[in-house]
């Protein structure tokens, strides 16, 4: 911009998601913790961007810090979530609570989200 100042189009904040999740995936936990923080500056309000957080915290074996994040941010935000839902769900099997976990999933499971559905149900079995 003119100004001096950063924006970020909707196309280049999914391609800075895709590489933030590539590379917790692939253990580059640094990288990833510094992708996310600056796509949450850039697009705060954006679930997948909180998703994505979480998927890191889970990589990470933090399910307590995850679930937390999950219970006072996420679904503050977006309480309607089945994705939170599902992966607060996995921490909390992580964590071994799995009674827990039940009710959050099953909720999950039956969700119109196909991707959150499918994710509840295979940790359900």
């Amino acid at each position: 911009m003119a100004d001096g100042t950063f924006d970020l189009r909707p196309d280049e904040a999914r391609l800075l998601l895709n590489v933030a999740l590539m590379a917790t995936g692939k253990n580059f936990f640094k990288s990833a913790t510094k992708i996310l923080a600056a796509l949450e500056g850039f697009r705060p309000g954006e679930e997948s961007v909180a998703t994505a957080k979480v998927v890191l915290m889970i990589s990470l074996g933090e399910f307590e810090m995850a679930v937390d994040y999950i219970d006072r941010e996420a679904l503050v935000k977006w309480p309607e979530s089945a994705m939170l839902r599902a992966f607060r769900g996995m921490a909390l099997i992580r964590m071994g609570r799995r009674e827990s976990a039940e009710a959050c999933l099953l909720e999950a499971a039956q969700s119109a989200d196909e991707a959150a559905a499918n994710l509840a149900r295979g940790l359900l079995e």
